[in-house]
């Protein structure tokens, strides 16, 4: 057993920096590279996707960042763990194994495939075997937008990638893997940890809480004293050093930009956290009170005693379906009187939207400059600013309508206010609105499969 195992963060979010992953490969030592690609609505978009190309459906970055890296984890036996494969698994494994072909990895590569998260042809079944599939949030029925559901997608933990792991994998690639299992599983497979191990598997899943946003714990979007924070632009990924004993550092390369300190490590860990007792993830409630943060030496935070208690019966379903037509605008209105101008060409665009009968849901207005951010909050500015963006967005259920309001915006030009500018983007683009159904279900009724390709 290792004394020591890294996990390399080095991908926070689908169109994170690329450089990132190959840094951490070729920065220093590391034995895992985990690669978080997926959020909410990323699952709707696959699978329009795949829909219009059944070849398609994966994170095709993912493939193209390991064509550069794979020789380098080959030869510094690094495993690169990833939910990249979004709702086309299988695809992105075919092509994982052509791009191993094509670099001369043959024979040197395995990949493990896990799939049993897409259970959008699964739904109907659910339902004719009295599944009650909620809301969380609102407790309205499946039911009730089933008719316009276009992904749905079971949260899979840390037991899958480990069961890769142990067959051999150097790359396993997943969909719906939680964030906090692509860094626990390296851990368990590792350390041998049991998954009633709750303290121990608490820990992992802590780990991976801390990495999963990438440079968000190692000095990106810090809040605290961020103008002395060194070198951004060659920011370091952070990296887990674990022990068996559940106590890991949290850390970066050497020579890397950014900042691994106790601020920086706990604005992470109050990322999407709710109950600070009560993480629940498919693999264990963490208990977040129970961390204890010290430090460890220069960008180097050790994290340990960390409690968890049993996992539940059910997994999160992210379900994501059609909800109207979305369109956004902007124009900008320059000093003298920016924002009483901009004020009057919003009153002006809703008098004529009204005056021709379109119908939305909503119809919002910020005045970005003054009050985008804060809103009311903001007030009134206390002198004549320079220049003011009007950024409009409507939502409906009729695309004709938003359509009709996206044509609504250059007249403005020359039939509002004067001194604007800022248009020269054309027309809004009308956009499909996706909306986030998150439920539960038992988990016996997952039926989660794990294949593992020779390259």
């Amino acid at each position: 057993m290792k004394e020591i195992v890294r996990v390399a963060s080095g991908q926070g979010f689908w169109g994170d920096l690329l450089t990132a992953p190959i840094d951490q490969v070729r920065g220093g030592p590391i034995d895992y590279l985990m690669l978080d690609y997926l959020a909410e609505v990323t699952m709707s978009i696959m699978q329009k996707q795949r829909a219009r190309d059944p070849r398609t459906g994966y994170a095709r970055d993912f493939v193209s960042l390991m064509r550069e890296i794979l020789p380098d984890c080959v030869e510094k036996n690094i495993k690169v763990l990833s939910n990249a494969g979004g709702v086309n698994v299988s695809g992105c494994a075919e092509a994982l194994k052509e791009t191993a072909v094509d670099l001369g990895l043959s024979g040197k590569v395995k990949i493990g495939v896990i799939t049993g998260d897409d259970i959008l042809g699964r739904l109907d079944e659910f339902h004719g075997k009295g599944v009650n599939v909620v809301n969380m949030e609102t407790g309205e029925p499946l039911s009730e937008v089933r008719d316009r559901v276009q992904s749905a997608n079971v949260y899979l933990g840390a037991q899958p990638l480990v069961e890769a792991l142990n067959g051999g994998a150097q790359i396993v690639v997943g969909g719906r893997l939680t964030d906090t299992g692509l860094t626990l599983a390296p851990l368990a497979y590792e350390f041998a940890w049991s998954f009633d191990d709750w303290d121990k598997i608490a820990a992992g899943t802590i780990a991976g809480h801390i990495i999963e946003c990438g440079a968000q714990a190692s000095g990106g979007n810090c809040q605290y004293e961020w103008q002395s924070i060194p070198d951004l632009a060659n920011v370091g990924f952070p990296i887990v050093e674990a022990s068996p004993n559940g106590e890991f550092v949290v850390t970066k390369h050497i020579d890397t930009g950014g900042r691994v300190n106790i601020q920086s490590v706990k604005e992470q860990l109050l990322y999407e956290m709710g109950d600070p007792k009560s993480y629940i993830t498919p693999d264990v409630v963490a208990d977040f009170s129970s961390i204890h943060l010290a430090d460890a030496g220069t960008d180097r935070v050790r994290v340990y005693g960390i409690k968890g208690t049993p996992k539940t019966d059910f997994y999160k379903v992210s379900i994501a379906y059609s909800s109207g037509w979305k369109a956004v605008g902007t124009l900008v209105y320059s000093y003298p009187d920016a924002f009483a101008k901009a004020k009057a060409a919003d009153q002006i665009l809703r008098a004529r939207l009204e005056r021709l009968g379109l119908k939305f849901d909503v119809v919002l207005t910020e005045f970005v400059g003054v009050n985008a951010t804060h809103a009311h909050l903001a007030g009134e500015p206390a002198a004549d600013i320079p220049e003011v963006q009007l950024r409009v967005g409507v939502r409906g259920q009729s695309k004709s309508d938003v359509e009709r309001f996206t044509k609504e915006l250059a007249p403005l030009i020359l039939t509002g206010p004067p001194s604007v500018t800022g248009f020269a983007g054309g027309r809004p683009k009308v956009e499909e609105i996706m909306a986030y159904f998150p439920a539960l279900i038992p988990k016996h009724l997952i039926e989660t499969k794990v294949e593992i390709i020779q390259a």
